[in-house]
């Protein structure tokens, strides 16, 4: 049984997933808003201006709904922590479903993350937008657009959700992991570890400081943009850009995880 949480949550929590009583649902429902606007601000950082909040609180909230409906409250996991991939995933997989990123869009964004990792490999050091434009024969202007518009292919996180109904968390959670004592096992966790570290390191300072306050100190986009002293869209922009950079990094994690 969760012994985290308060009587009156436990006991409403017990009403709701014993009778599915309407009075214990809408309980649940308004103590958890808190974590849905939570979710939606940081993922917001990660999505165009284009993108209707609405629609993502719409998303969001069903994630809430679907999170609510299948989980247990008798295995040892936070709510919280169990819910924020629901929702995230419902964002994900609405995101995705209406297909609204178009296909030539997918394409620049492919050359110019492939144009960072072929410089960036080349100089042993981050390269300028002035340097990445020049390489693909287009202004920085385009370059700038290409990345504010493609925001959430740059979307990536060794913590993406494997949106499944008996999964709680994670999809490392999905791997069996028969060697976790090993010293092999160690000395990989901390190469990686090493390897995005670096490559973090070598990121252009607001790109760094936009990483760093995003996922480390877990500030909101707003909250980003009044450190850094520039707008909300251009904090979006920073995050795509070192989100392209690190990408070849995380995907090698996910590889060898």
């Amino acid at each position: 049984m969760n012994n985290k949480l308060s009587k009156e949550e436990l006991d409403y929590w017990e009403s709701w997933q014993q009778q599915r009583d309407p009075q214990a649902g809408d309980y649940l429902v308004e103590l958890y808003l808190p974590l849905v606007e939570y979710v939606i601000q940081r993922f917001m950082i990660s999505l165009p201006r284009s993108v209707d909040k609405d629609d993502i609180r719409s998303l969001a909230f069903a994630g809430l709904l679907d999170a609510l409906d299948k989980f247990n409250i008798e295995r040892d996991l936070k709510f919280e922590t169990y819910a924020s991939w629901r929702i995230k995933g419902a964002i994900i997989d609405g995101l995705r479903y209406s297909d609204w990123l178009p296909r030539s869009v997918r394409d620049k964004v492919k050359k110019i993350e492939s144009a960072y990792a072929i410089l960036e490999q080349q100089k042993n050091s981050s390269v300028t937008d002035e340097e990445v434009s020049d390489y693909l024969g287009i202004t920085k202007a385009e370059l700038n657009k290409t990345v504010s518009d493609a925001a959430l292919s740059t979307m990536i996180s060794i913590d993406e959700t494997a949106y499944e109904e008996n999964n709680q968390g994670g999809k490392f959670n999905l791997i069996q992991n028969d060697h976790s004592g090993s010293p092999e096992r160690h000395l990989s966790e901390k190469m990686m570890k090493e390897s995005l570290a670096h490559a973090i390191d070598r990121l252009p300072e607001k790109e760094k400081i936009t990483v760093s306050l995003c996922y480390f100190e877990e500030l909101k986009l707003t909250e980003i943009a009044e450190v850094l002293n520039v707008s909300v869209s251009r904090v979006s922009q920073l995050h795509s850009k070192a989100m392209l950079r690190l990408r070849p990094v995380i995907l090698a994690i996910h590889e060898n995880y």
